[in-house]
């Protein structure tokens, strides 16, 4: 995927981060969430990157916070709900749809109700 072979390392990530091209970075996220070594590092990858300029890159952040959500069923809430919740706020329409698909992860799959999404209250959580 990307800059990435079907197995990678942190270094390989931490390399493509320093550097910072977005049509590589917008991997990483991906990867890092889909194949993800730990949930702390993957989320701190995640999370170092929803700020970024490109909106791909940005998106692909969230998305990753939600594939988290999924395969841990545990996220740190006050670092990554605030980054899900601005991303529902993005400029970037396509930023504010990764965010949506990421606030239906967490509501699934952590129970948690973000601000603006009080209509998914009544939703079940998945079982763990």
């Amino acid at each position: 995927m990307g800059p990435f072979r079907e197995t990678w390392t942190k270094a390989e990530v931490e390399a493509v981060i320093a550097r910072g091209d977005p049509a590589e970075l917008l991997y990483v996220p991906l990867v890092v969430s889909l194949d993800p070594p730990g949930r702390v590092w993957a989320e701190q990858i995640c999370l170092r990157l929803v700020g970024h300029p490109s909106p791909d890159v940005r998106g692909n952040a969230l998305l990753g916070l939600g594939h988290l959500a999924r395969i841990f069923r545990s996220l740190h809430r006050r670092r990554v709900q605030p980054a899900i919740e601005a991303g529902l706020q993005d400029r970037d329409p396509g930023v504010r749809g990764h965010a949506s698909s990421a606030a239906e992860d967490v509501a699934w799959y952590l129970g948690w109700v973000l601000a603006g999404r009080e209509h998914t209250r009544g939703r079940p959580v998945c079982p763990r």
